[in-house]
């Protein structure tokens, strides 16, 4: 076992750290107030090569693997959790089912901008009644001549207000046994029936874009059907372990940052005559810290790695969703409470990091489906 990172992935770190702390860190405040997708901040990581990392390069992409992708996605993380989390959605669930399920048409056609960094996509799958029940999906796909005529409702859907396509999920049919079949289409936002709004007001993450789309008789070409007409259901399963290994990442980030704020903070800090890092109390909290912050990012490496070397990484991917994700929110509240009071107010950030980091335990599988994921695997 060698736990060293590859000279192109310290790269891609440093890289993107530097990035990061110029770019990002010194606008999160505002972002997070105003509830303002960094568009700006988007063409810039287009330009660095950062939408494409885990894409060849025959589809604009970097050539990089998924850990390089989850140090990317961590250190955003560390600075901003919202861009963190529009910036995972974009590859993990805009641009991935194109490149693993796609034909070379629709690659050339919808992933290459993507990749390239030119434009955003999304992943419409959740519905005001088909949340962690994803297969109870309403709405529905019906073939009329060369088309498909699409109408439906999803909700909470990253990026899809500046995105230039989504992918969205709907049934076409039965099966032998009478369970729905769940297709997935590419539908350019500019189709004729196809309703975007984002008036969400968000506790955390308020830097990401999240909407609502109505389909009301959108029709695309039949040849936008993404994969496998009848496997849509497994397709957006993988789509989903690939994506719990960015938000396990996102969790990581959050978790780093808030240590970091926690531990300055605590050198700084003067009780009784002295700093309250000297107080035992206090070096627990940060001990603790630290420990499941490194444990949850070895897991984090151990789930890309697995994806890398095309093994199963279901399992892995969940344990390291789970675990960070939880860990992130413990981590960011003793952040603020190492803080006290000072903790509670905005100018420190601290509070947004827990604000930032709950959804981590609900988006993509809440933590209960996580267990359950879990639990599947052993055949229970």
């Amino acid at each position: 076992m060698n736990f060293e990172l590859t000279k192109e992935q310290q790269m891609i770190k440093e890289m993107v750290a530097d990035f990061a702390e110029k770019e990002i860190k010194p606008i999160a405040i505002e972002l997070d107030r105003d509830s303002r997708f960094p568009e700006e901040v988007f063409k810039q990581m287009g330009e660095l090569g950062l939408l494409g990392i885990p894409f060849p390069e025959q589809y604009g992409g970097s050539g990089g693997d998924t850990i390089s992708y989850a140090i990317a996605v961590e250190e955003i993380g560390k600075a901003c959790g919202g861009t963190g989390l529009s910036y995972a959605a974009a590859v993990s669930l805009g641009a991935s089912p194109i490149y693993y399920f796609g034909t070379e048409e629709q690659k050339q056609k919808f992933l290459v901008p993507l990749a390239s960094g030119k434009a955003l996509a999304s992943f419409g799958l959740t519905e005001p009644n088909a949340g962690s029940d994803a297969g109870g999906t309403r709405t529905r796909a019906v073939l009329d001549g060369d088309e498909y005529v699409i109408n439906g409702e999803k909700c909470w859907i990253t990026n899809a207000g500046y995105a230039e396509t989504i992918t969205v999920t709907a049934v076409t049919g039965k099966d032998e046994r009478g369970k729905n079949i769940i297709s997935a289409f590419l539908v350019p936002t500019n189709t004729p029936g196809l309703k975007i709004t984002s008036n969400y007001d968000k506790m955390g993450v308020r830097a990401s874009n999240t909407s609502e789309i109505i389909l009301q008789d959108v029709r695309v070409p039949k040849e936008n059907i993404l994969g496998d007409p009848e496997k849509g259901f497994k397709q957006f399963l993988y789509t989903l372990d690939g994506g719990r290994i960015s938000i396990a990442a996102l969790a990581v980030g959050l978790a780093q940052a808030a240590f970091e704020r926690a531990l300055a903070y605590s050198k700084e800090r003067v009780q009784f005559g002295k700093s309250i890092s000297n107080f035992q109390a206090i070096q627990f909290k940060l001990a603790d810290m630290a420990m499941e912050i490194d444990l949850a990012r070895t897991m984090v490496y151990k789930a890309a790695w697995l994806k890398d070397q095309g093994k199963n990484f279901t399992k892995e991917s969940a344990y390291a969703k789970l675990f960070a994700s939880e860990m992130a929110f413990r981590a960011c509240n003793q952040a603020i409470q190492i803080h006290g009071g000072y903790g509670y107010m905005r100018e420190y950030e601290v509070e947004r990091f827990l604000r930032d980091a709950k959804l981590l335990e609900i988006g993509e599988g809440t933590s209960e489906v996580q267990r359950l994921v879990i639990a599947r695997q052993f055949g229970c």
